[in-house]
């Protein structure tokens, strides 16, 4: 029986030092007995009794209160955190709109101040592109290097040592006539014949282009129609006086593509000069009716004096008068209200928008002033490149030929500067600079 015992019973121990704790056999009965009596509690019952137990035995639930829930004191706590917020929002929206009507405000003065500026500045414009395009019009070179170049072109100047004139006559003596054109009536009329020639009126009106050519063809063809019933005149003296003679004609053609060439570019530039004051016309006169100035009027005489007659009334005093005007008319208090100047003259935006086209006419201008210059760079380079072929041909000594170039490169250079100080392309510049053309209003 003894070993169904537990082991300390068997050994006569203990389970603890106390003398009245009971013995584990006892506990177990307790455990038992325990078990069987939570079995039987419903668990409703057990858990309330498990928290009231606990609640008792814990100071800190003892002192902890249940919150007390008020639901009408946060719904009006919660209103009025939305009315402040509201009312926050609004001030800054007031302010936000405020910036905005002062930053249109600003926006309308700078608007007006650009299109007064530009239109007062290009008033200016029109007037000097006008009148710069009238002096370059004008212009074919200086008297002085006309003077220069109508002499080299004269058969009877002797601006080179010789006049072709009496050399073609002193080559039909020479060749044509072996030296006897004193000796016999027919020689003495050939003589005659190719002064006489020489000597046209037709040819004599002639001055700046091809009287030399066409003495040198003319007194060619006499000769061969005289050969075919003189048997001095042979096929070999012609062939040789035709040799002679194209030393000269080399020459002059040369000086002739120089002039002709030269004259051609000077044309088309005019050309292209009066087109664009055509185009200042057109302009100028859709600004002057947009701003209620009257129209310049196309009428018999040509566009250069009308334009010219045109700018004593459209000037630039008379376009600042304007704006001051529409500033006084616009003026409530001590403000100007630059929105409503703008809204009711709209026709200011719309000039001020095409003063574009306006810069682009004084570009125009300035690449038509350049190719002036370039014309007269290549004309110089032309009319020495005769002068070396008149020296390489024999009809000049280098010391003429040397000295008549350095004669014309002076000429030419103060053909330059004449002509740039009297159109002064600068001052173009200058004032189209102020033109702030690539804002454009809306």
């Amino acid at each position: 029986m003894l070993k169904h015992l537990p082991t300390e019973m068997r050994h006569d121990k203990r389970l603890t030092c106390k003398p009245d704790e009971s013995l584990p056999l006892v506990h177990l009965a307790q455990k038992f007995l325990t078990t069987r009596w939570i079995k039987v509690l419903p668990a409703p019952l057990v858990l309330l009794f498990t928290f009231q137990t606990a609640y008792a035995q814990d100071p800190e639930l003892k002192s902890t209160t249940s919150p007390v829930i008020r639901t009408q004191d946060t719904t009006i706590r919660k209103l009025l955190e939305d009315v402040q917020r509201i009312t926050d929002n609004d001030k800054q929206n007031s302010t936000a709109i405020q910036a905005l009507l002062q930053g249109k405000e600003i926006d309308n003065i700078t608007k007006y101040e650009l299109i007064k500026n530009n239109i007062i500045n290009a008033s200016e414009t029109y007037y000097l592109l006008n009148k710069k395009i009238i002096d370059l019009k004008s212009r074919t070179t200086t008297n002085n290097l006309d003077v220069f170049i109508t002499s080299l072109n004269n058969p009877e100047s002797k601006a080179l040592g010789f006049s072709l004139s009496d050399r073609i006559v002193e080559l039909v003596e020479k060749i044509i006539l072996k030296n006897k054109g004193d000796k016999g009536e027919k020689n003495s009329k050939i003589v005659e014949s190719t002064k006489s020639i020489i000597n046209s009126p037709i040819f004599q009106s002639f001055t700046s282009l091809t009287p030399p050519l066409a003495i040198a063809n003319s007194v060619m063809n006499f000769l061969h129609s005289v050969s075919v019933n003189n048997k001095q005149i042979n096929q070999k003296s012609l062939q040789d006086f035709e040799k002679e003679l194209n030393k000269y004609v080399v020459y002059y053609t040369a000086l002739n593509d120089a002039n002709q060439k030269f004259e051609y570019g000077l044309n088309f530039n005019k050309d292209q000069l009066s087109l664009l004051q055509d185009n200042l016309f057109d302009h100028l006169s859709f600004t002057a009716t947009s701003l209620k100035f009257p129209a310049p009027q196309k009428g018999n005489q040509g566009l250069s004096q009308t334009m010219n007659e045109y700018f004593f009334d459209f000037k630039k005093e008379k376009v600042v008068d304007y704006f001051a005007k529409l500033e006084e008319k616009y003026t409530k208090g001590k403000r100007i209200d630059y929105e409503s100047l703008l809204r009711e003259n709209s026709s200011l935006k719309e000039v001020n928008n095409q003063l574009e086209d306006l810069v682009l006419q004084t570009k125009r201008f300035e690449n038509l002033y350049n190719e002036y210059f370039t014309l007269l760079d290549s004309y110089y380079t032309k009319v020495n490149n005769s002068l070396k072929i008149a020296q390489d041909n024999g009809l000049a000594d280098k010391s003429i030929i040397d000295a008549k170039q350095a004669e014309f490169r002076n000429l030419k250079t103060e053909a330059v500067g004449e002509i740039q100080a009297s159109i002064n392309i600068r001052e173009l510049y200058s004032n189209t600079e102020k033109i702030k053309y690539r804002y454009r209003i809306f």
